[in-house]
């Protein structure tokens, strides 16, 4: 069985775009109150950079895959995905520039009106990969794209002994 690398790789752009927004928002807190020094926020910058790098790897694998599934994907379903992954990279990409702004403006007013632009940024971010997901999903399950993998999603029964209802 040969079975596809983006599945692998997706989770984590996914998951990052979820935690960064949580993450902006703390830190922009502590910038405001001085809990922290301005260094700190070198950790959204580092996780923007991880996001950004990670979404072209799972948009790369996603190509190489892509013509197994044409043959049972529509190609206006790859289209939306495609489109709204690279959507979601480009914003991803220009959040990462201003997520530097706090770490390289030397006021304090325009660190907070960074950081803040920055929050903003992954929220919709955070937008942009609920619709990268929700359009990567309707390939799996409504046009089952594993299948061309031999790895069914839908309508799959647990295997004898899979579940708990065998070991009572």
């Amino acid at each position: 069985m040969n079975l596809p690398l983006h599945p692998l790789f997706v989770h984590v752009p996914i998951a990052l775009a979820v935690l960064l927004p949580l993450l902006s928002g703390a830190l922009l807190v502590a910038l405001v109150r001085s809990w922290l020094p301005r260094r700190a926020w070198a950790l959204v910058a580092t996780g923007q950079l991880v996001l950004v790098l990670s979404s072209v790897v799972a948009m790369r694998t996603g190509e190489a895959d892509e013509d197994r599934i044409e043959r049972v994907v529509p190609e206006a379903a790859i289209e939306r995905h495609e489109e709204a992954a690279e959507t979601f990279v480009w914003a991803a990409g220009g959040v990462l520039l201003l997520s530097m702004l706090p770490l390289m403006l030397r006021q304090r007013r325009f660190q907070v009106l960074g950081a803040a632009a920055t929050l903003a940024g992954t929220l919709a971010v955070a937008g942009l990969g609920y619709q990268v997901g929700h359009a990567g999903g309707e390939i799996v399950y409504r046009h089952a794209a594993g299948d061309v993998f031999g790895v069914s999603q839908v309508g799959v029964a647990p295997a004898r002994g899979d579940h708990d209802d065998d070991h009572r």
